[in-house]
């Protein structure tokens, strides 16, 4: 949709708690940039992401974010909140990989939220290219590049200090989403257990972004230059939660192109047997792939001041968190279950 009115361009500086809002077609006709509407996400509470670009260069300007249901209209306030307080931040060069608040804006009765746009290629895009997730010095290098975004990161926001926990109500929703499951309790004691061995760790608090995963950094030649999707935030969390939520979810879909029973090409150990394969070969596989998402969440403990030797406690910490709090009830399920099979003792009750 390409607009000609000839309104002013919004301000970087409208506060975005203004009870007046323009409705969202009123602000995309003023705006004079292109809107390209990149769809809706697969969550059951979607938001659609709407990019502005620029006529002239086709460059992305601003990007909206539009809630289709009120959980998602949540979402989309508690975004809003979190990158306000990050822009009041020293942040030095990594201030142009966060969006800024720019507006709050109606549709069909709900506010969406306009951000600038942060520059850059998905992972996601490379990932999924032919090849490249069995490639070790191409994974290696999305491994480096978010290692080191994100430790500049957590640098430039961290705060006090405080033991390692990983729960955070986790075990309790767990307990409410999963009430007949029959392992419920054995599930619930052995991350108990986890927790308690992972509060031996003392790091500092940073702000956290939630979901740190290939869709929601955006890249240019091994360098992350943007970060996108900041609703399961925080601004005084867990940094762990970053550092095991890339990694889980990048080895999740590693047979994503591999019929079932066949073994993963690039990838002597890991068979498409089963959902989760790519994290069970993670977590208890050799190899190349193995031994880099072992190096990237031990070198992320020891940068924060942890035990290297508690990634593995970590990262199933990390399994049951999707478990608990993604909107998924299928995802979460399976999550479940593979939290079950990782534990020990667990591959006999799956």
């Amino acid at each position: 949709m390409t607009s000609t009115a000839p309104l002013a361009r919004p301000s970087a500086e409208r506060a975005p708690e203004s009870p007046v809002r323009r409705a969202l077609w009123h602000y995309l006709r003023g705006s004079n940039l292109t809107a390209l509407v990149l769809g809706s996400s697969k969550d059951p509470n979607a938001k659609i992401t709407i990019l502005l670009v620029s006529p002239e260069d086709g460059r992305p300007q601003l990007a909206v974010k539009v809630p289709t249901t009120a959980a998602a209209e949540r979402a989309v306030h508690a975004e809003a909140r979190l990158l306000r307080e990050l822009g009041g931040l020293q942040l030095n060069g990594l201030v142009a990989t966060v969006p800024r608040v720019v507006d709050l804006v109606e549709f069909e009765g709900r506010a969406a939220l306009v951000m600038t746009a942060v520059p850059g290629i998905p992972m996601t895009t490379a990932y999924l290219e032919w090849r490249h997730t069995r490639s070790a010095a191409g994974v290696a290098a999305d491994f480096a590049a978010v290692g080191a975004w994100i430790g500049d990161f957590q640098r430039a926001t961290a705060g006090g200090s405080a033991d390692l926990d990983l729960d955070g109500g986790v075990a309790a929703r767990l307990r409410g989403r999963f009430p007949e499951e029959p392992a419920i309790d054995t599930d619930l004691d052995r991350l108990a257990a986890i927790y308690e061995r992972l509060r031996d760790n003392v790091v500092p608090r940073t702000f956290v972004h939630g979901d740190l995963w290939c869709g929601n950094l955006l890249c240019d030649r091994y360098r992350v230059t943007g970060v996108v999707d900041w609703e399961a935030g925080s601004a005084s969390g867990e940094p762990v939660r970053d550092l095991v939520r890339f990694g889980l979810m990048y080895a999740l879909y590693l047979d994503r192109r591999t019929r079932a029973g066949r073994r993963v090409a690039g990838h002597q150990g890991l068979v498409a047997d089963r959902w989760g394969a790519g994290v069970a070969y993670a977590l208890n596989g050799s190899g190349w792939f193995p031994e880099l998402f072992r190096g990237f969440l031990r070198d992320g403990l020891a940068r924060l001041g942890g035990s290297p030797e508690s990634w593995r406690d970590a990262a199933l910490a990390g399994i049951a968190e999707v478990a608990a709090l993604t909107d998924d009830e299928t995802f979460a399920r399976r999550h479940l279950e593979l939290f079950e099979r990782l534990c020990p003792g667990g591959e006999a009750r799956r």
